[in-house]
Parts: C-alpha cells; structure tokens; sequence
C-alpha cells in the first residue's frame, strides 16, 4: 500500500474524525471478500494491515469442525494491490457516509423543539426537503401551513420536531404547523421571553388562519402584552411576516379564570362569564352587537378560546340570557345568524383590509411615479450637464487648437529669424574668406616682388663684379 494512503487516512481522522484504525479494520475486512472471489483462494483467510508501512498480507487457512485454524500459510494474490486499491476506495467512501450521518445525527440529536432556517429544494403535495446547510429536513404535508406556496429557493424557519436515527442516515422532522412553532418565533423577537421576564402560558392554533396566545409578567414593571406586540407593532410584524399572515391575538393571562375567558374572547367585549367547574363549561354573555365578533368566523374565535382556556364556551347576547328572543325561533337558527353576522363582519373586515391594501398599493404606485419622474429628471439633468461638458470640451479644444496654430507660428517666425541669422553669419564668413584670400594673394604677388627684386640685385651685383674682373686684368697687362 502507498504511503500515501496511509496520509490520507490521518488527514481524514483529523479532518472528518474517522479513526484511521476502523477504515484499516473495515478495509481488512473488505479485502477478505475480495480475496475469497479470486481463483484458487482458500475457503478462509484473514488479512493483516501494517499500519507502519501500509503492507497487506494475506494468510490462507484451514479450520477444523469446531472452527480451530488448523494451518495457516502466505496466500497474497500477486496482482492483490490493485483490488486493494479498488476496494480501499470503496470502503474509505462508505466509512465517509457513515461518519457524516453519525455527525450529522450526533448535531441534531436531543435538538428537538429548536428553531431552523432552511432553504427549500423540494416541495410536492406529499412533502417537502429543506436544506439546512450541513443537513436535510424533512417536513411532511401534515407539517405544512395549509395553502402555503413553498418555492423552490425559498428560506424559511421551521420548527424541529423529531430526530431519527435510520439505517440510510438521520432523519430530521420539521413542522410550521405545531402551536410551539409560534413560541419559538416568539422567542426569537422577544428577549423578554429568553430572559424569563414574560413566559407565554397557553397556545392555541389554527395554522394558516389564526393563533391565539396567553402571555404573563414575571416582572411588575414589564407589560406582557406590550413587550410581545413591541413598538408599532415591530415584533409582532414579524412572527406574522414569517406566517405569511397569519393573524395573532395576543392576550394576557389572568389566575381568575372568568377574567381569563373574557380576555380569551377578545376583541369582543364580554358583560359576564358563569362557571360550571365540574363540567368545565363556561357560559359567556356578551352584548348583542358583540355576538357575531365573540363567535368569529365560523366560530373561529370561539374554538380558539376554549382551547387556550380549556373550557367549554357557551355564547349568548342578552336578548337570550333573558330569554326576550323570539319563541318560534329555534336556538340553532339564532346560532346560525349569528354565525353569519360574524362572516358579514369577517368579510367586511376583509373588504377594508383590501381596501388598505389597494390604498397602500396606490400609494405605492404613486411613488414609483415620483420615483420615475425622479429618475427621467436626474437623467435630463445629466444629459443637460453631458451638453454642457460637451460644449466645454469643444471650447477648451477650440482654445487649445488656437494655442497650437499660435506656437507654430511663432516657431516659424523663430525658425525664419534663425534663417536669416544663419544666412547672416554665411555671407559675414564668405565675405571673411574672400578678405583673407584677397590678402594671401597680395602677399603672394608681394613675395614674388620681392624675388623679383632679388634676382634683379644678384644680376647687377654679378656685372659689377665681372666689370671690376676685366678692370683688374686690364692693370695686370697693359698691352691689352
């Protein structure tokens, strides 16, 4: 085997934190197999790995009844190292799977009821993968928030609610559905809610539609209520934004148990709450306008309230309480009016808050006008100042253009003046040489004078001469 290899497996221990001594034995155990597919191999062997050198030895055997080795001997294979090498492989990516899972399980292990955000990959009507970044979450349609649309790419929290540990990896469970997936958004908006100054009591929940919640103070200087709602409504936005709308009524908790039914029942103001304890029935008057709202869509609002309260609620207006309704008018028909005034309500609820909506979607429009109209004016702005960077760039041009002409020609003017000059000097020098050439021929015609001169005294120095001669020889002898 490759030192290599033997490289490889310590950066995977330290890395991944698989032992280099469990892929060594599971790869042992790997090349058993594979031995025992190649001719000729004994019916049992067993393979040593030197974790020193990498070596691979193979030891054929031979076993008695009882399971004894009975001889053992040297069978590697001569062409054992590529198997070796295949299988390595095999079992190193098999023992990489496993220990991802293990990690992945060993994280998400003892985390239920913890809030994570994923990443949609699949959604259909059975169920949907979110990916949680080292992980993925399964959460069944049962799971989903009803008529919710999960698109592919979409980032949204949920809500862990099991863990399991299967043979193909860990499963993870989530939900956006399950009433505790409101307290932990919640607990993500409130740090009063982390701190233990405000504790939410009771969740009840229709997903999709409405949640009631039941919070109390731990702190007399801390509002309930208040503290969940936040500024504006700042806090609050925000569980309903991540529900896609989901309205939420936000109650406070009261001991007294009437109290807490009447505040279970808001918006609808309630006049009186009688108990029955034994049975946990609770009898509810309200005035008669308020009916319809106490009763909510499709008694909504009740359900509601007796799941936050654990009470049975029996709603009545004061006209039934005293029993001034009209006698041929059976209960459930005053139930059914009812129920249909608290959808007429519902609906022009609806209606306003589309209303609102179409407002804000005016209003919306209106600035995306003024935003465009800002836009084409800042681009006639800049097209105006483009214009005048032009013009300012012809002039400076047109300037730098006339500049140039001015320096050619006054190099011309310097180069004509330079000309001149040197004319100048070239006749001043001619004129210099035909003077001293005038000069040299004057003292040539003086010097040859002067020999003239010269040779015209020689001549008459060679008569006299020759005169006094003869007049010598004549005194010498005077016959002559």
């Amino acid at each position: 085997m490759d030192y290599n290899l033997l490289d490889a497996l310590d950066l995977l221990e330290r890395e991944k934190g698989v032992p280099a001594d469990t892929i060594l034995d599971a790869l042992a155990n790997a090349l058993v197999s594979a031995y025992k597919r190649t001719p000729g191999a004994a019916e049992e062997a067993r393979v040593t790995i030197d974790p020193d050198t990498g070596e691979i030895t193979v030891y054929g055997q031979d076993l008695d009844e009882d399971g004894n080795v009975t001889r053992e001997w040297e069978d590697t294979p001569s062409d054992f190292g590529r198997i070796a090498a295949q299988t390595a492989k095999q079992v190193i990516m098999q023992r990489l799977r496993d220990a991802k899972r293990e990690q992945v399980f060993d994280l998400y292990e003892g985390r239920e009821g913890d809030l994570v955000t994923g990443i949609v990959q699949q959604s259909d009507h059975r169920y949907a993968i979110l990916d949680l970044g080292n992980a993925e979450a399964i959460m069944p349609s049962s799971e989903r928030i009803p008529y919710e649309r999960l698109e592919r790419g979409n980032r949204l929290k949920a809500y862990i609610l099991e863990v399991r540990g299967e043979g193909k990896g860990p499963q993870i469970v989530v939900s956006r559905s399950h009433p505790e997936f409101i307290r932990s958004l919640f607990e993500l908006e409130v740090p009063e809610l982390v701190d233990g100054d405000v504790e939410i009591r009771a969740i009840a929940r229709e997903p999709g539609h409405r949640t009631k919640i039941a919070v109390a103070s731990n702190d007399p200087n801390v509002d309930p209520v208040g503290a969940c709602v936040g500024a504006r409504g700042s806090r609050v936005r925000q569980v309903v934004n991540e529900l896609r709308g989901e309205k939420v009524d936000i109650v406070e908790w009261r001991d007294d148990t009437q109290s807490f039914i009447a505040e279970a029942l808001s918006p609808a103001r309630v006049k009186e709450v009688r108990l029955d304890d034994e049975a946990m029935i609770a009898t509810v008057i309200v005035p008669d306008h308020q009916l319809s709202l106490a009763i909510g869509k499709e008694g909504q609002n009740a359900r509601l309230a007796a799941r936050l309260t654990g009470y049975k609620i029996d709603i009545k207006s004061e006209t039934q309480d005293l029993g001034l309704d009209i006698e041929d008018e059976e209960p459930e028909e005053a139930v059914v009016e009812a129920i249909e005034e608290a959808a007429v309500e519902e609906a022009a609820e609806e209606v306003a808050e589309e209303a609102v909506v179409e407002e804000v979607a005016e209003e919306l429009e209106e600035a995306v006008v003024d935003e465009v109209a800002e836009e084409v004016a800042e681009e006639a702005v800049v097209e105006e100042v483009a214009e005048e960077l032009e013009e300012a760039a012809e002039a400076v041009a047109a300037i730098e253009e006339s500049a140039v002409e001015a320096e050619i020609e006054e190099a011309v003017e310097e180069l004509e003046v330079i000309a001149e000059a040197e004319e100048i000097v070239a006749e001043a020098e001619a004129a210099e040489e035909a003077a001293e050439a005038e000069v040299v021929v004057e003292a040539e015609e003086i010097a040859a004078e002067a020999e003239l001169a010269e040779e015209v005294d020689v001549e008459s120095v060679d008569d006299d001469e020759i005169t006094d001669q003869t007049d010598e020889n004549t005194d010498a002898d005077p016959t002559a």
